[in-house]
Parts: C-alpha cells; sequence; structure tokens
C-alpha cells in the first residue's frame, strides 16, 4: 500500500510535528507500506528557542534519516493547495492521510491561506485519491477567549466552513468521544470515526521509582505555550509546593505557540533567583525519555483545552501521574482512556499546590498512579493505533475492489438458477489480499472474515485496542457506515 502522509514534520518546530514522527515510525515499520511524507518547509522559527532563549535556525536544522520527506508546502501560503495537489498526482497514492488541527496551514492572521489548505483533503479526494484525516481537535469544543480569538464571529462562522470542507474527505478521524458527537449531531457526518491518540513508543518504559524524588522531586510542564497553555497559575502555585516539599524543582520544557512568541522567556525574566524553576526551551525529541522518566508528577496548567493531551499519553508511557486543569476534555479523555489524573480547578492556583504537594508527599499515591496510566499506555501503543488505521484502509481498498451493491440484489442469483445455461457457475473471481488472512481463512489478527459495515447510518468506530481485544470477529467490531465512495 502507497501512502503520502500530509503533516508538519520534525525538523519542523509546529504543531504537530512529533505525532506525525510516530506514526510515520510506524508505518516504516511496515514492510508492505510506502511511505511519502509530504511536509511542510523548513524555516527559521521565533517562537520556538533554546534554554537560551536562541531562535531555531533554518541552517541547522538537518533532515531525519530514513524517511521520505518532499516539502511542499509553506505556512500561511494561498499556494499550498496547488504544491499538495501536483506532488500528489505525480506520486499516485493509495492513501492519502492528512494529520491536522485548524491551524495547521495558517495563523489566524491569513485565514484565506488556513482555509486553502483545509481544503486540500475534499479536493485530493475529488481527484480520486482514497482521503483519510486524523483531525486533533474541532472548534466547537475551542474557549475562543482563552485562545486569543478576537473576532469571534467571523471566526465561529469560517470554522462552520472549515469543519464542512474536511468532512468531505472519505473518513475523518478523532480522538475523543465527545467529538464525534458533536460531528454526527451538528454536521450529521457519516464518515466520522472515533479513534485513540495512543503512546509515542513501541512499547511503554516501566516506571523506575528509584531515579524520582533522588535527590529531588521534578515537576514537569510541557506544551506549546502562550494560548490556552499558560504558566501564570504554576507560577503562583510553586512557592506553596516548595514550603512543603522543599526538594521539589519544576521543569518547564517546550516551545511558545506559534502566534506567541517570547512568551515564556516573559516568564521566567519576572522570576527572582532561587525560585527553584527551570526552563528548558524546546526540547530535543532524543532528550524526552529521560525529562519524562525523571520526573514524579507531570503538570498541564491549562486555561482551555483543543483536543486530547500529547503529554498527558506521554505521562502514560513512562509510567507518571498527571495533575490536571479540570476541563471537559480532559474528563472525556481520561474516562476514554483510563488513566489516572488528578484534577484541579482552572485557575486556581491554591488548589493546584495542594494536588501536586498531596502526590510528592505520598509514595503510595505516586506509584499507584504511575502504574494505573502505565498500564493504561500498555492498551495504547503507537502500534497498535497505526494498525488500526491500516486495517481501515485496507477494508476499503477490499471494498472499492469488489465494487458498489447492485441495484437489485437478488437478479444475480435469480439469473443464475432459473435463466442461464450453466446454473451452478461461480461468479466472477475476486479476492481479497492474501497477507489478511492465514489458513483456514482467518485473518491474521484472529477474525474470521469481513462482514457487512452498512449498517450505520450515522458514525462509524475505528476499533480501539480496547475494542479489539475483547472480540473475535469482525462482525462483533462497532458498525462502520459507508462513506459514499
Amino acid at each position: 500500500m502507497k501512502i503520502c502522509l500530509v503533516a508538519t514534520f520534525p525538523p519542523s518546530a509546529r504543531q504537530l510535528n512529533e505525532y506525525a514522527l510516530y506514526i510515520a515510525r510506524e508505518l516504516q515499520r511496515n514492510p508492505e507500506i510506502s511511505l511519502t511524507i509530504l511536509a511542510d518547509e523548513l524555516t527559521d522559527y521565533e517562537f520556538a528557542t533554546d534554554e537560551n532563549g536562541k531562535p531555531l535556525n533554518a541552517q541547522q536544522q538537518a533532515e531525519l534519516p530514513g524517511f521520505d520527506v518532499i516539502r511542499c508546502w509553506k505556512f500561511n501560503s494561498l499556494k499550498t493547495p496547488v504544491r499538495l495537489l501536483n506532488t500528489i498526482r505525480k506520486l499516485k497514492p493509495d492513501v492519502v492521510w492528512f494529520n491536522l488541527v485548524f491551524s495547521s496551514f495558517g495563523t489566524p492572521e491569513y485565514p484565506i491561506a488556513a482555509f486553502a489548505g483545509l481544503s486540500t483533503p475534499a479536493l485530493t479526494r475529488a481527484l480520486g485519491h482514497y482521503t483519510h484525516i486524523t483531525l486533533h481537535h474541532i472548534l466547537e469544543h475551542v474557549d475562543f477567549a482563552t485562545a486569543g480569538v478576537r473576532q469571534k464571529r467571523l471566526f465561529s462562522l469560517g470554522g462552520n466552513l472549515a469543519t464542512r470542507a474536511l468532512l468531505k474527505a472519505n473518513s475523518v478521524s478523532v480522538l475523543l468521544s465527545g467529538y464525534r458527537r458533536t460531528l454526527v449531531e451538528k454536521y450529521s457526518a457519516q464518515n466520522v470515526l472515533l479513534g485513540t491518540h495512543g503512546t509515542f513508543a513501541p512499547s511503554p518504559s516501566l516506571p523506575d521509582f528509584t531515579i524520582r524524588g533522588n535527590p529531588e522531586h521534578r515537576i514537569l510542564a510541557i506544551g506549546h505555550w502562550g494560548t490556552y497553555k499558560r504558566l501564570e497559575t504554576l507560577i503562583e502555585a510553586f512557592p506553596a509546593v516548595l514550603e512543603k516539599v522543599p526538594n521539589a524543582r519544576l521543569i518547564i520544557g517546550g516551545a511558545n505557540h506559534h502566534t506567541k512568541p517570547k512568551y515564556w522567556e516573559s516568564i521566567r525574566e519576572s522570576l527572582g533567583p532561587g525560585s527553584g524553576i527551570e526552563f528548558r526551551g524546546y526540547i530535543p525529541e532524543e532528550d524526552i525519555p529521560d525529562l519524562f522518566r525523571t520526573s514524579t508528577v507531570v503538570v498541564m496548567p491549562y486555561d482551555s483545552a483543543t483536543g486530547s493531551s500529547g503529554p498527558a499519553h506521554q505521562a502514560c508511557e513512562f509510567g507518571v501521574p498527571i495533575v490536571c486543569a479540570d476541563l471537559a476534555d480532559f474528563r472525556d479523555m481520561a474516562a476514554d482512556e483510563d488513566m489516572a489524573i488528578s484534577f484541579y480547578e482552572v485557575g486556581n492556583a491554591v488548589d493546584l499546590a495542594d494536588k501536586l504537594v498531596a502526590i510528592l508527599q505520598s509514595p503510595e499515591q505516586q506509584r499507584r498512579m504511575a502504574e494505573h496510566n502505565f498500564s493504561a499506555a500498555l492498551q495504547m501503543t503507537m502500534s497498535s493505533v497505526v494498525r488500526n488505521y491500516l486495517r481501515w484502509f485496507e477494508l476499503k481498498r477490499c471494498k472499492k475492489a469488489i465494487g458498489p451493491a447492485p441495484l437489485f440484489p437478488g437478479a444475480r442469483a435469480f439469473w443464475q438458477r432459473y435463466v442461464s445455461a450453466e446454473p451452478d457457475a461461480s461468479p466472477a473471481a475476486w479476492s481479497l489480499r492474501p497477507e489478511l488472512f492465514a489458513e483456514g481463512g482467518t485473518s491474521k489478527n484472529g477474525r474470521q472474515g469481513l462482514e457487512s459495515t452498512e449498517k450505520s447510518p450515522r458514525s462509524v468506530l475505528l476499533a480501539t485496542p480496547h475494542d479489539w481485544k475483547g472480540s473475535d470477529t469482525m462482525g462483533e467490531q462497532p458498525e462502520l457506515a459507508d462513506d459514499g465512495e
């Protein structure tokens, strides 16, 4: 299967670059997949700075080895759809997979360029290519005030049009059950799948409690800072934590949001010496594992949320407890994926400090939450997430090869039985890909073949590891609606 992955991709420092990297790594491990990454052009990133506040430079960014990357589109550019479509037309892939948020192609200051980029999946489908979108948030669940959006009505109207354009893809997967409900109920979407975010490593790392709190308890906050991910509440809470846990240390990592350059640098400059707070800036990929392994707790000090959280899934991957703002998206995430999270009232520094102190002073709670999150991570590795996507793509390819259902389903059987000179003649030969099945007609994943997928009139579920684990046949899986190919 030939796949084009349209995404920001390292060494680009833009949103979702790390997620695309881990998808690409899993696809590369499959010998039956030919992967080409259609990525954003590299540039200087004023919003992404190192621990010294120095921006990442385009000349210093080398492509990651082992990947076929074509950098054929540019952020905030009206030419993005044309350049992408020309490249896709030349490559002739079986599947074009978009990894998106609404700001993937442009900022609110360039709304036409952003909308043009978001229209690309629909145009790609119009060219005849199977098109899938992994959509990490939807605007109905975004707090425009905390996200810094000024013209809310206009932005809401544009978001509505952009959502309808995205839903013109063959299929769209979202990562929270609430998002799927919204798309089904508001837009009457019939091609929405519920997936899972997944952890990044092929296999989660067992937590090593001997390196936590030895000699210091590290509190880790990591993300793209400055819009809805803000540091003020955490900075206000930390002195109270330090008073009760003197060996606590706050580690703040990650770049600024691309619309808020110099945000975390301004926070650092406002602090005096001896604050117990360390700013790391943009964290290189190779430094991420050690950062999480040595942290006692991960904190998510957000004013609002825009989807399932990458840092929360990384905390699960390394078996780290989580303290998080009490937001509806994160409640859904914790329930959907069985995470151990201690929630604090949004914007309440006292409550945040109390939640952090309770964990830092209790080795039993640290271990209980860490082991719970590690157990959750085992059920949602990136390997299983990508494998489920590939099952879906293969199923749709088989359906396309078989062709649409006949207008009069019984006509062929009637003809063979009563009219044909050879009533026992077999229908025209067709076959599914043999690698989907083992001996005896059983697939490699243990299913007994494929059953009808036309039962659900409104929406579909992309099976998560939890769904597949408890089922022996494809027929027992959540029903899949036809996308109207």
